[in-house]
């Protein structure tokens, strides 16, 4: 027997097969599936959220292509899906998405907008369960298990409440996938967009994977599908077919993942307490940049952005990770870790100077970016280092900066 739920009306029930419809409201919107009241780890996901938020906010651009990006030299934030029939992509130059799609809108990003959105919806997500692991501003996987007395309805109950209220309330849609892990709950939000419910039992959980190609499982890109290619791994079947130890052999600590994976074991909790990884800034040229000095001049402007917002969430980081992308869209990216925390701009600036200084050797860059990861709460300034004067002497001069600024009521 399958149970069915309604995501128009909520009604659930059981039946042999698949209803096309709702007895109770005739919606064609029923999920049937024999363990739809029985699993809890969802990933839940909007849809084109930017370009979502703009068609929102200007319904005259509700039936039009929407890109969410532009410049000369930038990329695709997001774009709708009307304007990814014409195979617009995230992260794609934009001269390739208006030469693919030349009637399309383009709006720049308004990331204060986005930001306030994404918060209302982590409210209400928050109001569902308290194991709530954001991975970006526009989606989160849920652990619902244990919240049945709460709201008085099984998990996927509450999620399809939850989408319809998200859509009616904020005025964006979602997509939620719901199974007993986190890798099979992110797999399956993606089958069913925009606005869809997709769900993998246990029961089927090998079935379905063997059918998939090897890049759906996470962590295999371009490069390491072709590997697999080669070595004759096209599906996740014939990696169900091949003994762990054997896959270990040829991939290390990359082969016991994909035998993992391809049998759908991912042992991973939610963690509440994944706020926030890592915090960065960048910018894109309008013409490439192959000069130090003019490259470091860029740098300090995003290492005292990079600052501003570090101090506003009252944040330090532990590893600063330097990035550039080539003319020819070749990504390089070099890391420090530092002994001491951060948040100060002298301090990011002088380690990413350190790496931007062996990385130009005559190549054209299109992008910068720095960033710092190992990121937790500060606890109070970053101590004075007796071993290094001048940078204490630096520091201090910016925290005197920064007090001015405050007291004056402005930001950088």
């Amino acid at each position: 027997m399958l149970e069915t739920l309604c995501r128009n009306c909520f009604a659930t029930g059981t039946a042999r097969t698949a209803p096309e419809r709702c007895s109770a409201c005739g919606s064609p919107r029923v999920l049937a599936h024999a363990e739809l009241f029985s699993l809890s780890m969802a990933h839940v996901d909007c849809d084109a959220f930017y370009a979502s938020v703009e068609k929102r906010d200007n319904p005259a651009l509700a039936d039009k292509p929407l890109i969410i990006g532009g410049g000369v030299r930038g990329v695709v934030s997001t774009c709708c899906y009307i304007a990814r029939q014409s195979g617009v992509r995230s992260a794609m130059p934009m001269f390739t998405a208006n030469r693919l799609c030349p009637n399309a809108v383009v709006i720049k990003p308004n990331m204060a907008k986005y930001v306030a959105v994404s918060r209302q919806i982590r409210a209400i997500m928050d109001s569902l369960t308290p194991l709530v692991e954001p991975l970006s501003i526009d989606e989160a996987f849920l652990d619902l298990s244990g919240t049945e007395t709460l709201h008085k309805a099984p998990p996927a109950v509450t999620l399809a409440r939850f989408a319809k209220r998200v859509e009616d309330e904020i005025g964006v849609t979602i997509s939620v996938g719901l199974s007993h892990n986190k890798f099979l709950a992110k797999t399956a939000s993606d089958l069913d967009k925009p606005r869809g419910f997709a769900v993998i039992g246990r029961e089927e959980t090998l079935s379905f994977l063997a059918m998939q190609p090897v890049s759906l499982i996470y962590g295999v890109g371009k490069v390491f599908a072709e590997t697999l290619h080669r070595d004759g791994f096209d599906t996740i079947g014939q990696l169900q077919e091949t003994a762990p130890e054997d896959l270990m052999r040829r991939y290390g600590d990359a082969g016991a993942r994909l035998a993992r994976l391809a049998r759908g074991e991912d042992s991973r909790k939610v963690s509440a307490d994944s706020e926030m990884k890592s915090v960065s800034a960048e910018t894109t040229f309008n013409t490439d940049l192959s000069d130090f000095e003019q490259l470091s001049t860029e740098l300090l402007a995003l290492s005292e952005r990079l600052s501003a917002r570090l101090k506003a969430k009252g944040l330090v980081g532990d590893t600063v990770t330097l990035k550039l992308k080539s003319a020819g869209f070749r990504l390089r990216t070099r890391a420090r870790h530092l002994m001491i925390p951060t948040q100060l701009a002298n301090v990011l600036y002088e380690t990413g100077l350190l790496l931007l200084a062996r990385e130009v050797d005559g190549t054209a860059f299109r992008l910068i970016g720095i960033g710092v990861s190992g990121v937790t709460e500060a606890q109070g300034e970053d101590p004075v280092d007796l071993l290094e004067p001048q940078i204490a002497r630096k520091a201090a001069a910016e925290r005197a900066m920064d007090r001015v600024r405050t007291a004056s009521g402005r930001t950088r």
